[in-house]
């Protein structure tokens, strides 16, 4: 049997998704691990993939997706992200995954480095080992409010460096990066000559702190923003999101999405422009609903003593569990699940920096959040 490409080794296996395969294999647990949310599709959004199927629109679509799909994010960024682009800068995405995958494929080359968030998304490392390129974490810590330290990423950039990974509100931490923050990195990347690639899957759900696209700020054209259905529309397992390129990119995005997916699947492109088009009272409702959760997740840790990072944005709780993890909150997450049938998301899955943490998705019933925290084993 040949042997597979030898960087693919390199490619780090999902801490979460071992939590999560090991949950399975056990009866009653509760899942706080996995960022799914617990709210069901609109019906108006289901309605219109299941028209789409009955009319039979199964057939291929654009590269670059629907024209009335890409005409309504076009509205929608200048609407609420002040980001004004052209139909052929929207790209739809099978998710934001592929539209983050796709912005590295892009920008990244063999041995090219990307500065990525620590804690961070896991794929974001994930895909720069699949390409073949090199992750260089900069640290989001405590005692910076989980912000990025411009002084850390002067000593990380190298000639080597081409991209730097921006993720606000951020996964795991619930960090928004405030417009002054966001400038900073912008002046960095211009400094650099770097592509910016800014995550924004969790851009709907925020609690007292504003949003902002880091491309609103770009005057150079450098920067990829990645956006999804997938939470904002609990539309996970449709798999729609989409890319927004800087402008002049379209022959080679046609070539690169035509190899990669063709397109994204029909129906769920006719769902994806009712959820954008149609009435956002279910997405109201479902920030509101993580905002409760948060509030009373809040309230279990604090009578307990239970340190934890209080998220702006996202729908997780970032909690520090040092004081029983012993160095290996890895380990300690599957003792924690084998004893007390909870399943949490380590922190060391985000990077160097979450050990010691964990992660909470607080996009669940709130009966179950609450055993769930209750079984944290409080500092003596």
């Amino acid at each position: 049997m040949p042997s597979l490409a030898a960087h693919i080794a390199s490619v780090p296996a999902s801490g979460i998704r071992r939590i999560f395969e090991l949950a399975n294999q056990l009866d009653d647990v509760i899942y706080l691990s996995v960022g799914e949310p617990d709210v069901p599709i609109a019906p108006h959004i289901a309605a219109a993939a299941t028209q789409a199927w009955d009319r039979d629109e199964t057939n291929y679509t654009a590269n670059g997706g629907i024209p009335q799909l890409r005409a309504a994010i076009v509205g929608k960024l200048a609407r609420e992200n002040d980001i004004h682009v052209g139909t052929e800068q929207v790209w739809v995405t099978v998710g934001a995954t592929q539209g983050l995958h796709q912005a590295m494929a892009l920008t990244l080359g063999v041995g090219d480095e990307v500065l990525v968030p620590d804690p961070g998304y896991t794929t974001f490392t994930m895909n720069a080992r699949m390409l073949n390129a090199v992750p260089v974490p900069y640290s989001l810590l405590p005692e910076h409010d989980f912000l990025p330290s411009i002084d850390e990423l002067e000593r990380l950039v190298t000639d080597k460096t081409r991209v730097i990974i921006v993720n606000s509100p951020s996964n795991p931490l619930g960090v928004i990066f405030p417009e002054n923050v966001l400038r900073e990195l912008l002046a960095f990347a211009k400094r650099h000559d770097l592509w910016v690639i800014s995550d924004e899957v969790y851009e709907y759900f925020t609690y007292g702190a504003k949003h902002w696209s880091i491309a609103s700020f770009d005057d150079e054209n450098r920067v990829f923003s990645a956006f999804s259905f997938s939470k904002t529309y609990a539309m996970t397992g449709i798999r729609v999101g989409y890319l927004i390129t800087p402008p002049g990119l379209a022959h080679t995005m046609r070539s690169v999405q035509e190899a990669m997916i063709s397109c994204v699947n029909t129906p769920g492109q006719y769902a994806a422009i009712a959820a954008i088009t149609g009435d956002h009272q279910h997405v109201a409702d479902a920030r509101a609903h993580y905002h409760a959760n948060l509030e009373t997740a809040m309230r279990v840790l604090d009578s307990r003593g239970i340190r934890y990072q209080r998220p702006q944005g996202a729908f997780y709780l970032w909690i520090d569990v040092g004081h029983v993890s012993g160095g290996d909150v890895a380990e300690w997450a599957e003792r924690f699940l084998f004893a007390k049938n909870v399943a949490v998301a380590p922190g060391s899955a985000f990077g160097r920096s979450g050990e010691g943490w964990i992660r909470v998705c607080l996009a669940a019933d709130e009966s179950d959040l609450l055993d769930g925290l209750g079984r944290l084993p409080a500092p003596e």
